[in-house]
């Protein structure tokens, strides 16, 4: 069994920046920051898996970097240059199977949830 838990969250100003952070327990492969407003579909944001292959979305390339500390098992989202259109939840998910990158920021091949955190940013 997997447990994730996300923290990191908050209100920042338009062009701030904020560190999400996603402390998981149990073995894991690929893990992914996903992303969700109300009345949307769950947007993968950026992922990564274990030998360190990364994929991004496209609205957060050059913005946001993803990694991982191995020895804290412990997945981080950076997050520069923020904008308001970046305001929502925020979600962390973790795969315990190697998965092709093109499938990387698919939510349906995630089977492992945090909680989410809350991102808001104002102009």
């Amino acid at each position: 069994q997997v447990q994730l838990v996300e923290s990191g969250g908050g209100s920042v100003q338009a062009r701030g920046s904020l560190r999400l952070s996603c402390a998981a327990s149990g073995y894991t492969y690929t893990l992914g920051w996903f992303r969700q407003a109300p009345g949307k579909e769950r947007e993968g944001v950026a992922a990564i898996d274990s030998i360190g292959s990364t994929t991004y979305a496209d609205s957060v390339k050059g913005r946001f970097t993803i990694s991982k500390d191995n020895a804290k098992n412990t997945l981080y989202l950076q997050m520069n240059s923020l904008k308001p259109e970046d305001t929502t939840m925020y979600y962390c998910a973790a795969c315990p199977s190697r998965v092709p990158k093109a499938l990387m920021r698919h939510p349906g091949v995630f089977g492992y949830w945090g909680q989410g955190t809350q991102v808001t940013v104002s102009s």
